[in-house]
């Protein structure tokens, strides 16, 4: 990997990084944002665009589970498909795509049309999940991974805190049609932060079919995987159900959902930075505690969140909690397999959007049939078999 100077030895030292290598990080940052936004922006604007295209809102659904399902395919295919390319190319025409197909969205005549640029949408965030983070790291020496990652990783959080709500606020106020346009000028800029702060980054080696399956025989990027899938799903498939949670079973008042889940978004930035700090130092412990954390949030908010005052706080921690596993799982990932950050990373990508969909299915199919709590404690029980499966598994260090 692309190294930017001497392996330092202390704090101090962090000055000797150029500037501009963090504002590159800080690009890619924005470039997540982006693409969070994009991914999650029709949340907001279902009603709207079901009542316009005339479609139901189950169907409007679509505009999320279909980016999702096409991401989680195309993270670990995207980088054995561009081989030598250089990423800075491939990152600036992932987000174009992703520009072309908002503004294709903001225009759609029809459902059907606006369903295909949400496919595209969704080949565009699995190929830029898939190199970001093995091209923040490359940004700056081995000491500061964790810190880069967690920048890197801090605008996908930054987009559930800000993105997501100002762009629902936005078509609200003026046209569905309007946000997704916005969104698009958005990428533009993105286009224009990648051209001025990143550098050339040719592939050190080109990723192949069979370094994928190399992958699986590492055990902790095995595991890290795993873990990936039980934490995200788990996690999805109670917060997909927040809402009505705090609603029927906190008695919290509906005027006051949307800001407790912007404070569960800040909370989230927080544990975003917190585990990148602690991730420098075990990120083995850091693991073990978020995962058990989730669980024992979860457990809590099904017994004891009953009143507004545990329901709000509760949610809190949640949001704390949640923050720190992307970048947790991440740079676990990036330990075990330096030498395969794009592959490995890659696999991670698809596994993490593939969850988010699996955990909010299953979180559907169990509130459906057995009850809204339930959720909370299928969400408990993957996390503690996360927090298991993190404490069998070897530091990447002693792989």
């Amino acid at each position: 990997m692309t190294s930017v100077v001497g392996s330092p030895t202390s704090d101090s030292v962090a000055e000797r990084v150029p500037l501009h290598r963090w504002l590159g990080v800080g690009a890619v940052a924005l470039g997540t944002f982006a693409m969070v936004t994009s991914e999650q922006l029709p949340v907001g604007l279902l009603t709207s665009v079901s009542d316009a295209l005339g479609v139901s809102e189950g169907t409007a659904g679509l505009m999320v589970t279909v980016p999702g399902l096409v991401a989680a395919a195309t993270a670990p295919v995207l980088p054995v498909a561009i081989g030598r390319l250089d990423r800075h190319i491939v990152l600036l025409g992932l987000i174009s795509l992703m520009v072309g197909a908002n503004v294709l969205s903001a225009f759609a005549p029809s459902f059907g049309l606006l369903l295909a640029s949400r496919f595209v949408v969704g080949i565009a965030i699995g190929g830029f999940w898939a190199l970001a983070a093995g091209i923040a790291v490359r940004m700056v020496p081995g000491e500061y991974v964790p810190r880069a990652t967690a920048i890197a990783f801090g605008g996908a959080t930054a987009a559930n805190v800000l993105g997501v709500p100002a762009g629902t606020l936005l078509g609200e106020l003026t046209d569905w049609r309007i946000a997704f346009g916005v969104l698009g000028g958005l990428g533009l800029l993105v286009v224009v932060a990648l051209l001025a702060l990143l550098p050339p980054l040719p592939a050190t080696e080109p990723v192949r079919l069979r370094t994928l399956a190399e992958q699986f025989r590492n055990p902790v990027v095995r595991a890290g995987v795993l873990v990936t899938f039980l934490l995200v799903s788990g996690h999805f498939a109670a917060f997909t159900f927040v809402s009505p949670i705090l609603r029927d079973v906190a008695g919290v008042d509906p005027a006051v959902v949307g800001p407790a889940l912007l404070g569960f978004g800040i909370a989230g930035i927080v544990g975003n930075f917190v585990t990148g700090a602690a991730a420098g130092r075990d990120i083995r412990a850091a693991l073990i505690a978020i995962s058990v954390a989730l669980a024992s949030v979860l457990v809590l908010v099904a017994l004891v969140g009953h009143t507004t005052v545990t329901g709000l706080g509760l949610l809190l921690v949640w949001g704390l909690t949640f923050g720190g596993i992307p970048v947790g799982v991440q740079t676990w990932i990036l330990r075990a397999a330096p030498d395969s950050t794009e592959a490995a990373s890659a696999l991670n990508a698809a596994m993490f959007n593939l969850a988010i969909a699996l955990g909010a299915l299953f979180g559907g199919l169990i509130a459906d049939n057995l009850a809204l709590t339930a959720v909370l404690w299928f969400g408990a029980v993957l996390s503690g078999l996360a927090a298991l499966t993190v404490s069998l598994t070897r530091s990447p260090r002693d792989v």
